[in-house]
């Protein structure tokens, strides 16, 4: 496909419900003050991509602000609605099925609701993957130094040595191994064993970043600038970065007695 022609293709063309060869998967709980939003930025990009939401029964509200955007925008925006707050990394592997089920979606992205990812950088992921050839796009804070804005020293001082420390157990060549803007072909998807991924929380991104490559499939990092939200309440807390630290060791140790055949 020339990404020529379909960036310059107009939001109104977009609404009325051409086919695009993208999905951005979007968790959501109690994102009410941003979800219709987010919706908007990604729909309203010159390179045609639909929404996913998986919404972990938010008590605010923000399932019915998306069913509105399903109206608006029939057939681009779509809703998987669960019991209740099953783990990040559950959400994402609903989200990976439910777009291999449709064919028509080779470019499959993770996303937060809140902003903190600028939905214009969903273009230059899509460009690594779909125009570049590699098969993973990692939009990364940490490629080009530390972009990270708004969040307190402390924190970013945990994630970006949480990073290097990962890296270094690992041995991939990520330079941002717990971010969580991406962008998987679906050739990536179908060969990872989706059922076989344990994490939940933090090391979810560890893991899958892990296994992708240690399939041998080629990961690109694209610089990106992180902002902290502005609306509505983070989900982050300590517990997770345990899950981290340990998990990386276990990940690690496991891979020993795995064969990563395609």
């Amino acid at each position: 496909m020339a990404i020529d022609n379909t960036l310059t293709d107009t939001v109104e063309e977009k609404k009325s419900g051409k086919k695009s060869d993208s999905i951005v998967i979007i968790p959501t709980y109690n994102e009410k003050e941003n979800v219709a939003a987010i919706i908007d930025a990604v729909l309203g990009l010159p390179q045609p991509m639909d929404v996913l939401i998986i919404d972990d029964n938010s008590p605010d509200g923000t399932a019915d602000i998306v069913r509105t955007k399903m109206n608006e925008y029939p057939g681009r925006v779509h809703l998987v609605e669960r019991e209740g707050k099953l783990g990040l990394g559950t959400a994402y592997i609903a989200g990976f099925k439910w777009a291999l089920e449709r064919p028509e979606y080779g470019y499959i992205f993770e996303m937060d609701a809140d902003f903190s990812h600028n939905p214009k950088d969903l273009l230059e992921l899509y460009k690594a993957t779909a125009i570049d050839g590699y098969d993973m796009a990692i939009g990364s804070r940490y490629v080009t130094g530390v972009n990270v804005v708004n969040w307190p020293m402390g924190r970013v001082l945990m994630s970006y040595y949480a990073s290097k420390y990962v890296r270094l157990v690992t041995g991939i060549p990520v330079h941002d191994t717990t971010a969580g803007f991406c962008c998987y072909t679906r050739r990536v998807l179908q060969t990872l064993p989706l059922d076989e991924i344990k994490f939940k929380g933090y090391a979810f991104q560890i893991e899958m970043k892990f296994t992708t490559h240690k399939y041998g499939f080629k990961i690109k990092e694209v610089p990106i600038i992180f902002v902290n939200r502005v609306l509505g309440t983070s989900k982050m807390s300590g517990g997770i970065f345990g899950e981290a630290v340990l998990g990386v060791i276990q990940l690690k140790v496991g891979s020993w007695f795995k064969k990563y055949n395609r």
